[in-house]
C-alpha cells in the first residue's frame, strides 16, 4: 500500500503543470503560444527568462522530490520506477488532459540526486551542443542520446543506467515534432522571441 501510495504521490507531483499555471498567473495559457508546450523552454521564449526560470526550478524539483519519497519506502529499483512515474505525469498531466512537458527538467533532477556526477557531464554537453547550434531541442536530442554513455562511461550503477537509457528514449520520442522541424529548418532558436 505504501508503495503505491508512493507512485500515486509522484505522477500528482509530476503533473503539477507548472508552465500552465505560472502563464495563467501573467494572463497567458501558454498551450497557446509559442510551441504550445508546457516545459520550460516555451516558458522562457513564452513567458520571459524570470518565469522561465521559475518554470525550470519547479520542473526540476518535482525530479528531485519524487526521487528522495521514493527512496524513503524502496529499494533502488523501485525509486526507479517511482522516478518514472514522475516523468510520466510531468509528460502527461493529469490536470491538463494528458498532454504535458518533455521531461529534460524533470529527468534533470531526478538525476541530480541519483547520479549527479552524470548530471555534470550531462549538461556540459548541453551547453556545448545549445551554443554551438542555438537551438534548445538538439541540445536536449543530443544530452538525451548521449546519456547512456555517459553513465557507462562514469560507472553508474546499473539501475541507474537502466533509467537513463528510458528516460533517454522517452525524451527522444517527445521531440518527434521537434526533430522534424529540426529537419525542415523551421525550428525556433534560442535567441527567438525571448522577452
Amino acid at each position: 500500500m505504501e508503495y503505491f501510495l508512493v507512485l500515486a504521490a509522484n505522477y500528482l507531483l509530476g503533473s503539477i503543470p507548472s508552465a500552465y499555471i505560472v502563464g495563467r498567473l501573467k494572463g497567458i495559457d501558454i498551450t497557446q503560444h509559442g510551441s504550445g508546450n508546457v516545459g520550460a523552454t516555451n516558458a522562457f521564449r513564452v513567458l520571459g527568462k524570470w518565469a522561465g526560470l521559475v518554470v525550470l526550478v519547479i520542473d526540476c524539483l518535482k525530479g528531485v522530490i519524487g526521487v528522495l519519497l521514493a527512496q524513503q519506502v524502496g529499494n533502488p529499483w523501485f525509486v526507479i520506477l517511482a522516478a518514472l512515474v514522475v516523468v510520466a505525469g510531468h509528460n502527461y498531466s493529469l490536470f491538463l488532459k494528458f498532454k504535458g512537458g518533455k521531461g529534460v527538467a524533470t529527468a534533470a533532477g531526478i538525476f541530480l540526486v541519483l547520479a549527479p556526477k552524470t548530471v555534470l557531464a550531462a549538461l556540459f554537453v548541453f551547453i556545448t551542443v545549445v551554443a554551438v547550434s542555438k537551438y534548445v531541442s538538439l541540445g536536449s536530442l543530443v544530452t538525451a542520446a548521449t546519456l547512456p554513455i555517459i553513465m557507462m562511461l562514469i560507472g553508474e550503477p546499473l539501475p541507474v543506467r537502466i533509467l537513463g537509457t528510458v528516460v533517454a528514449i522517452f525524451v527522444i520520442f517527445r521531440h518527434t515534432s521537434n526533430i522534424k522541424r529540426l529537419l525542415a529548418g523551421k525550428e525556433n532558436k534560442i535567441t527567438d522571441k525571448l522577452h
